[in-house]
């Protein structure tokens, strides 16, 4: 079976509307800036806002019982977080912090239903990016159980790199810089991985000359490569 693969990335909430609609948005919204390692929302809390991401990148973490926190996904520039909750009236289900200096627009949860109120078709874009959100979890849990940390790592890193590359172009070699400025850590809980094993798998890719890294940086030299070792079994 083959290892996980997220969804194909696409442009986020922002990019889709248009810009009447993002001016209406805006105009309904508060900037607010978030240094690295604060948090945008709380598991937990109540839901009384959402957020739309203009510039920078966040990781979505949710605290097990056993108090550890776990990556589920990161965020980057013109993502929607928080909106299953204000749309289903629930308690935030999971934790969303900066891992670079995020700038943001801040919707009052009455102002954003009333948004898509004005505006339908924005309710299938909303609907469709919770749906995907769902699928990728379901992918990644099936991955867990059917793939190899190494492979589950690649898959990742080709995850990002495509993700990146909707913001920065690759470069004239076709190497893509992945931009969410991920720890080994981070990167091992997503993975559902020890950080030695991220380690490991990392010097693996690199001697198949397909990344090159540096302190919390990850480039990837080879794409269709890092695809093509991810498959294998």
């Amino acid at each position: 079976m083959a290892p996980y693969a997220a969804s194909a990335p696409r442009h986020g909430f922002w990019a889709a509307l248009d810009p009447d609609q993002r001016g209406v948005l805006r105009a309904a919204a508060r900037p607010r800036q978030f240094p690295v390692k604060a948090p945008l929302v709380y598991q937990g809390d109540e839901s009384d806002h959402v957020i739309v991401i203009e510039r920078g990148w966040a990781k979505v973490t949710s605290t097990t019982e056993d108090g550890h926190d776990v990556v589920l996904a990161v965020r980057g520039p013109g993502d929607l977080l928080a909106e299953s909750a204000v749309l289903g009236g629930r308690t935030r289900s999971a934790t969303v912090t900066a891992l670079s200096p995020v700038r943001a627009l801040v919707v009052p949860a009455v102002r954003f239903t009333g948004f898509l109120d004005a505006y339908p078709d924005v309710w299938m874009l909303v609907t469709s990016t919770f749906v995907q959100r769902i699928d990728d979890a379901d992918r990644r849990l099936t991955a867990h159980m059917t793939s190899r940390g190494t492979q589950r790592l690649a898959t990742l890193l080709a995850h990002l790199a495509e993700l990146s590359a909707l913001h920065v172009p690759p470069a004239p070699d076709g190497s893509i810089e992945i931009a969410p400025p991920l720890s080994q850590e981070e990167l091992g809980s997503w993975m559902d991985a020890s950080r030695e094993t991220v380690a490991r798998a990392l010097n693996g890719l690199r001697r198949e000359g397909l990344i090159r890294t540096g302190w919390r940086r990850i480039t990837v030299t080879d794409l269709p490569g890092l695809h093509e070792f991810a498959k294998e079994t």
